[in-house]
């Protein structure tokens, strides 16, 4: 069993060795923005294998982009739903490829982050803070990348609300499994898209991670064996952001108290001054540490800085 097991495995990965895919349109509240509009787009539709390498942030190493290289940045309102549509090649959809928008083979999961930038054409990509705001992994055997496929390759999620405005760059990812079992085989497959996101609101994502150093190469999610009858499957990466109850404006520190006399009296209300605030400037639920984070450290008193995980610590 376990040979016919391998037999079947290899001639699985024979059959789809070119079967490749690319991130090549984006959807914006479901208006399409134009074929390769505002993506950096390889010229050729292969994976990075190599989790440690630049080319994991969003390709265009060993995969060159094509040039000349598209400076058109997409504005997309915050809270807006995106779609990425993935396709075999960069001719776009094509009802007679069989491995369009990618072989059904490729099973895995799919994922997008965001790193805000000084401006979203900068071609540097190093040195970037990501934030995870979808993912979608393996649910009763069916798997993301199953999603997309029948979706003719989109998949679609929701840009955070409450993040600021900007300029940012949108890292769409999908990672086949079929040679996973051993690294370097799993497939990544990503590409980075240009938006301006307004209408948003203040709040600081977290966790941030990145790029290398996201993935290794022994993660449970990146070294697996898909075919081993896997019921779950830990998806690779920090958890998804999501807006929260601190991504509102900060509560103000020690308000004044007004207290009222007695109706029945005509003294006017007696106003008691606050409290001076402590020394700290971090509200309670506001971030005051964590991996990369800058900003301001001492909360507001009684609250103490509180550590969640190597990336996020706040006031509680």
């Amino acid at each position: 069993m376990k040979n016919l097991t391998a037999l079947a495995t290899l001639a699985v990965l024979f059959s789809s060795a070119a079967a490749h895919t690319i991130f090549q349109e984006l959807h914006v509240n479901g208006v399409s923005q134009g074929h390769t509009v505002g993506i950096r787009v390889p010229t050729y539709d292969g994976p990075i294998t190599d989790v440690s390498s630049n080319d994991i942030i969003c390709n265009g190493g060993i995969n060159p982009y094509r040039q000349p290289l598209s400076t058109k940045i997409i504005d997309v309102p915050a809270g807006a739903e995106v779609t990425a549509e993935y396709h075999h090649t960069l001719n776009g959809a094509d009802p007679k490829d069989n491995s369009d928008p990618i072989d059904a083979s490729h099973k895995g999961p799919v994922m997008a982050y965001l790193a805000k930038v000084p401006s979203a054409v900068q071609r540097d990509v190093t040195g970037l803070k990501w934030f995870k705001i979808y993912h979608d992994g393996l649910n009763s055997g069916v798997w993301g990348v199953d999603k997309l496929i029948k979706n003719k390759g989109k998949v679609s999620f929701t840009i955070p609300k409450c993040i600021e405005n900007g300029e940012y760059l949108l890292r769409v990812e999908l990672i086949a499994l079929h040679g996973a079992q051993s690294y370097p085989g799993a497939q990544f497959y990503m590409e980075c898209a240009q938006i301006k996101i307004s209408g948003g609101g203040s709040t600081t994502p977290y966790p941030t991670v990145s790029f290398p150093g996201a993935y290794k190469g022994t993660d449970a999610g990146v070294k697996v064996n898909i075919y081993s009858g896997l019921s779950s499957y830990t998806i690779p990466g920090p958890e998804v952001f999501t807006c929260g109850a601190d991504s509102g404006p900060a509560p103000t520190a020690n308000p004044p108290v007004v207290i009222a006399p007695p109706a029945s009296t005509s003294v006017p209300p007696v106003v008691v001054p606050s409290q001076p605030p402590s020394q700290g400037t971090v509200p309670q639920w506001g971030q005051c540490g964590g991996s990369g984070y800058s900003g301001p450290s001492e909360c507001i008193s009684p609250y103490k800085c509180t550590k969640t995980n190597e990336w996020y610590s706040q006031c509680l």
